[in-house]
């Protein structure tokens, strides 16, 4: 199996990465919103609600 971020071989101990350096490249990816799942853009309406400012607590339910 060959590193996904810079094709050489994957070491076991980082696998699928060859280094902690590409594991980490791959990382930052995720985190910087650089990798995203294909697909249409919820409606306001289909979003999750939520509480006052933002708070993620669901509707009827005390905090």
């Amino acid at each position: 199996m060959s590193c996904p971020i810079c094709g050489k071989d994957a070491d076991p101990k980082y696998r699928p990465f060859c280094s902690k350096r590409c594991a980490d490249v791959d990382l930052a990816r995720w985190l910087n919103g650089s990798y995203v799942i294909p697909g249409d853009i919820a409606e306001e309406e289909e979003r999750a609600p939520t509480g006052p400012a933002g708070d993620d607590t669901p509707p009827g339910k005390p905090h």
